[in-house]
C-alpha cells in the first residue's frame, strides 16, 4: 500500500501544482469565481486523501477518498468549463484532464476494494 499511497499522492500533488500555474493566466475577473472553485476543488482532492488515510479506520478512509473522488470530478469540469470559455489551451487541457483520469483510476480502484 505505501507504494501506491505515495504515486497517488504524488500525481495528486502534481495536478494541484499544476491547477495553480495554469489557473495564473485566467481572467482576473475569474478571481473569486472559476479561478477560485477549481483551485479548491484541486486542493480538496489532497487534502481529502490524506485526511482520510491519516484517520486508520477503513469507513472513516473510504469517506473521505469519495469526497477526494467528488472535487475530482468537480475540478475536471470545471477545467473542461475553462477550456470552453477559452481560458486554456486544448494541451494545457489535455494534460490536466490526463492526470484527473489517472488520479481518478487509482482513487475508484482503492474504493471499489473497500
Amino acid at each position: 500500500m505505501t507504494w501506491f499511497h505515495d504515486e497517488l499522492k504524488a500525481k495528486m500533488d502534481n495536478y494541484v501544482h499544476l491547477v495553480y500555474k495554469l489557473t495564473k493566466n485566467f481572467p482576473k475577473e475569474e478571481l473569486y469565481g472559476v479561478i477560485s472553485q477549481l483551485r479548491r476543488a484541486a486542493l480538496s482532492v489532497i487534502l481529502n486523501y490524506i485526511e482520510g488515510y491519516a484517520r486508520k479506520k477503513d469507513k472513516v478512509y473510504k469517506n473521505f477518498l469519495e469526497i477526494s473522488y467528488g472535487s475530482l470530478k468537480e475540478s475536471k469540469y470545471l477545467l473542461h468549463f475553462s477550456l470552453v470559455e477559452g481560458y486554456l489551451t486544448i494541451e494545457n487541457y489535455k494534460k490536466a484532464v490526463e492526470l484527473t483520469e489517472d488520479i481518478g483510476a487509482m482513487l475508484w480502484g482503492t474504493i471499489k476494494k473497500m
